[in-house]
């Protein structure tokens, strides 16, 4: 007989957890809700719909842990997941750092569901059919924009509606609800036998605040006309403009120097800066996992602490490094209240809402402070070594002559030192805009090489 997924639920398995020998245990539970709908030419391709639920168990055992799920809730497969995640635990190595937070550091006193924005009913009701014309309408919208958008890689629309429950035997019961809609087009430009990609779309908790279909559309389009055209350059080491979303992966890299993953291991080239300048004074970033309506906003995060909002860079200064309590433990520190993890595995450390303060120069004027240099809109591949700082990304955006966008450059590798990169930031932007869980404006770098031709 399958049983409701309740918090009464998973306290009785984190005791029936303590009761076969387990130290302590923490207790997941996720329930989803998931519909996603995808048009290519006006035509439905794909429709999924899906109710999901499951369980997540982690044990600790004199200093050692394991973790393991099901998906099927009744008595038989609860009491198997007890009896093997305690026998997986006796087989691991011990781990001093691998214990539950201490229990005064739990969230106490939860904000209040409708402080945090994280669900908005008119996504749950919202109908099949309204979610396939938004699909629909996107696509139309950047298919009908101009004569050059000759062909189409579809539209999506998709829906979450989910919960999250916590049970710890080291004080903590709560859960959060949260919903999230996204829309999304990638048309086609062709210009004589050059073809290219557009990719645009919206993410949003509220239905109210998702840009409209026709926006969407409109922007995509813009995107792939944009880049016909496109040549490579002279290799040349010259100021780089990015571009919000550009500057976006910058951030997700910035995490990945700052995460006590990378601390701990000494897998970073900031191990042991804390305290120290480390980028120009212009740069501000900030993690925080209680903005209103965010996507990356919970009251808790995957251990029961409290969420916050973490100052991880001060005009250049590095004044924290994101953490959960086993980082925390090894680093001698206290956790920031970013553990992450799903159903099954230890927790890892994760971001809330990481963004980079804005400046207050319009994203034109930035462009037009540049005589020769290179405006990033998108970059491809992996090219980032942690340790040593060294960056090199490929890269297309417009080059930028005399302060004008002058034509499309594509095929180009962007490369530097990034701590060098967090140094020669000459101009932030005032475009910030909350599209995921980073976000970022519009940066100048004073100088990095572009390879091309």
């Amino acid at each position: 007989m399958t049983l409701p997924l309740t918090l009464e639920l998973l306290s009785d398995i984190s005791r029936m957890a303590i009761r076969n020998g387990a130290t302590d245990a923490e207790v997941m539970g996720i329930t989803a809700s998931e519909f996603s709908v995808e048009v290519r030419l006006g035509e439905i391709e794909k429709v999924r719909e899906a109710n999901t639920q499951g369980i997540g168990l982690r044990v600790l055992h004199n200093g050692r842990q394991a973790s393991c799920s099901t998906s099927e809730i009744s008595s038989e497969s609860i009491e198997s997941l007890v009896t093997t995640a305690i026998e997986m635990a006796r087989l691991t190595s011990v781990d001093e750092a691998a214990l539950l937070p201490d229990s005064s550091e739990m969230a106490s006193e939860l904000p209040a569901v409708d402080q945090l924005a994280m669900t908005d009913p008119g996504i749950v009701d919202l109908s099949t059919a309204a979610k396939i014309e938004l699909a629909r309408t996107a696509e139309d919208a950047a298919r009908s924009s101009d004569t050059r958008i000759v062909n189409s890689e579809g539209a999506a629309c998709s829906t979450i509606s989910s919960q999250t429950m916590l049970v710890s035997t080291a004080g903590f019961a709560g859960s959060y609800e949260g919903t999230t809609i996204s829309l999304f087009t990638a048309p086609i430009a062709r210009d004589g036998e050059q073809m290219q990609v557009g990719y645009w779309g919206d993410r949003r908790r509220n239905l109210s605040n998702l840009d409209s279909p026709v926006e969407i559309g409109k922007e995509a389009a813009r995107r792939a006309l944009r880049k016909l055209g496109a040549r490579q350059v002279p290799t040349q080491s010259v100021p780089v403009v990015f571009e919000y979303g550009a500057t976006e992966e910058l951030l997700d890299s910035v995490f990945e120097v700052v995460s006590g993953s990378a601390i701990f291991r000494r897998a970073s080239f900031l191990v042991g800066r804390l305290d120290e300048i480390v980028a120009s004074t212009l740069l501000t970033v900030i993690d925080d996992g209680r903005r209103p309506g965010a996507l990356g906003t919970r009251p808790f995060d995957s251990e029961g602490l409290p969420t916050r909002k973490t100052v991880i860079i001060d005009e250049g200064r590095l004044c924290n490094y994101l953490l959960n309590t086993y980082t925390a433990r090894k680093l001698n520190l206290n956790s920031t209240g970013n553990a992450a993890r799903g159903l099954t595995g230890s927790t890892s450390v994760g971001i809330g809402n990481l963004y980079l303060q804005p400046g207050t120069t319009p994203p034109a004027e930035i462009i037009r402070s540049v005589r020769n240099g290179f405006y990033v809109t998108e970059m491809i591949g992996f090219g980032f070594n942690p340790v040593t700082g060294d960056y090199s990304r490929g890269a297309s955006g417009w080059w930028i002559s005399e302060g004008e966008l002058a034509y499309p450059v594509e095929e180009v590798t962007i490369a530097g030192n990034f701590s060098d990169m967090l140094r020669g930031i000459e101009v932030i932007g005032n475009d910030l805009q909350f599209r995921g869980r980073i976000a970022a404006p519009t940066i100048k770098i004073d100088r990095m090489m572009v390879s091309g031709k």
